[in-house]
């Protein structure tokens, strides 16, 4: 049998090459708008990064006292919600993941809600369930609890935007965990702690670390929520996004550059740390389905 690619003498080759050639040229036509896209991405966060480091204010920020006050700030409640994140999303990642309770969709609606509000509303409403005049502001007042406009403000701030990405994580993580394991160690006579503690949330460590890095991350860059349930207070409730919007008003752009270069450089470490330890799934997009 002759070869489907063999031409018999006299006749000329098919022009099969031709969709192959047009194929290669789209591709590099897909370039131009990927590279722009890019560009305008990464640019103007370099720049930033840059001039901070060029032009010395980096140097600068790391002594000065409004800086050093609200990173110092922002490390302390940023633990502290995701402490609050850890404990109270893992139980509830792991009701979505082996649980089909009714009004499940719900539940996980609720949850993915802070992914897709803007932060001022976030603020807002939170101001509204827990100031003063709020539907537990009296409550509150009444033992003595005042929540808005302090400290534990900006950890609730914090907490509310941050906890999505650790429970949509670890609810993904704890899903692909083979439920054999679970019944083998069952079986053997583990309890339902011991199982939850050495199998689940082992085999599942690198996207429950993701989430971890990732809420903690939001975390440190919480602006909108934090300024409307908060406020701005320095030493209280300045957080280090706080000093990039309060310099910037008072027209010191070296502060303010700065401390979003600050800002900067621990989201793109963290960036870089999700994928260096292979916990890409925490970023894809499927997770959050």
């Amino acid at each position: 049998m002759d070869r489907p690619d063999r031409v018999a003498p006299g006749q000329s080759r098919p022009a099969v090459d031709a969709p192959i050639a047009g194929r290669g040229a789209g591709i590099r036509a897909v370039y131009v708008p990927a590279v722009l896209l890019a560009l305008f991405l990464g640019l103007p966060v370099a720049v930033l990064v840059v001039r901070s480091v060029v032009d010395g204010s980096l140097a600068r920020a790391l002594t000065a006292q409004v800086v050093l006050s609200a990173l110092a700030l922002s490390l302390t409640t940023t633990a502290v919600s995701l402490v609050l994140t850890v404990a109270l999303g893992l139980p509830l990642a792991y009701l979505l993941a082996r649980r089909k309770v009714r009004g499940s969709w719900l539940i996980e609606a609720v949850v993915d809600l802070p992914l897709v509000l803007p932060p001022s509303v976030a603020g807002l409403a939170l101001l509204l369930v827990l100031g003063r005049r709020g539907f537990l502001g009296g409550p509150l007042d009444a033992v003595g609890i005042e929540i808005p406009f302090t400290t534990l403000a900006v950890v609730l701030a914090q907490t509310f935007v941050s906890a999505p990405f650790f429970v949509r994580s670890a609810r993904t993580g704890i899903a692909g965990v083979e439920r054999d394991y679970e019944d083998a160690a069952r079986i053997d006579g583990a309890s339902e702690i011991e199982v939850f503690r050495h199998i689940t949330v082992a085999l599942a460590a690198g996207p429950l670390a993701a989430g971890v890095v990732m809420s903690w991350a939001r975390a440190l860059g919480e602006f909108g929520a934090t300024i409307m349930f908060a406020g701005n207070i320095e030493g209280r409730t300045q957080t280090l996004p706080l000093v990039v919007y309060g310099e910037f008003q008072g027209g010191d752009l070296d502060a303010s550059i700065a401390a979003a270069a600050i800002l900067v450089l621990a989201a793109f470490g963290v960036l870089v740390a999700v994928r260096l330890f292979h916990w890409g799934r925490a970023l894809d997009l499927r997770s959050l389905g």
